[in-house]
């Protein structure tokens, strides 16, 4: 036990690159369905108008 590491800062760093990996899926995600998200709600809206 005298020289047992210390993986505070370890398990710091891995939760850190979960949330970047996280957050580059949710970026991808948004990047290939955003426009299809965006027709439906124009047709909604142009539905909505007439």
């Amino acid at each position: 036990m005298l020289f047992a590491p210390k993986e505070k800062g370890q398990g710091l760093v891995e939760y850190a690159l979960i949330l970047v990996l996280v957050a580059i899926v949710v970026i991808a995600a948004l990047m290939v369905l955003g426009p299809l998200v965006g027709n439906v709600f124009s047709k909604i809206n142009s539905s909505l108008n007439k």
